[in-house]
């Protein structure tokens, strides 16, 4: 099934999922200590890896981060060709002054947001779907 292109479809059918827990992006070098299983998201810069995880499991295996992030999952099948859907939300979101991290996978776009910004970021994604 291919996903959705049309950017007002896109707004209209968000449906913003929060997910249950604290996230944390850290900086590794290796792998070889996480299983891939608890792997949130995982990204590969020329200084090593970027993998996202339960704060509970990073601080359990030691890792270091400095961001407390709560996860929101925008639940339309959003293809990777749609144009201007990052724009909209983050642009929504910068005006109510909430940074966010953006992660476009095959099926769904996904919002890291600071915790304490997480049911602030819900409502300006169902105001903007509105």
């Amino acid at each position: 099934m291919a996903g959705e292109k049309d950017l007002k479809a896109l707004l209209k059918t968000l449906s913003p999922k929060l997910s249950e827990g604290d996230f944390v992006f850290c900086a590794v070098t290796t792998l070889d200590n996480i299983d891939p299983k608890e792997i949130v998201g995982l990204f590969k810069e020329d200084e090593g890896w970027t993998v996202i995880l339960n704060k509970e499991l990073a601080d359990k295996l030691g890792l270091n981060y400095t961001y407390i992030a709560a996860w929101i999952t925008l639940t339309i099948h959003s293809s990777l060709e749609a144009v201007g859907l990052t724009a909209a939300f983050s642009n929504a979101m910068a005006k109510e002054g909430i940074s966010c991290n953006v992660v476009a996978a095959f099926y769904h776009d996904h919002i890291f947001v600071a915790k304490q910004d997480a049911l602030k970021a819900i409502r300006v994604l169902k105001r903007l779907s509105d």
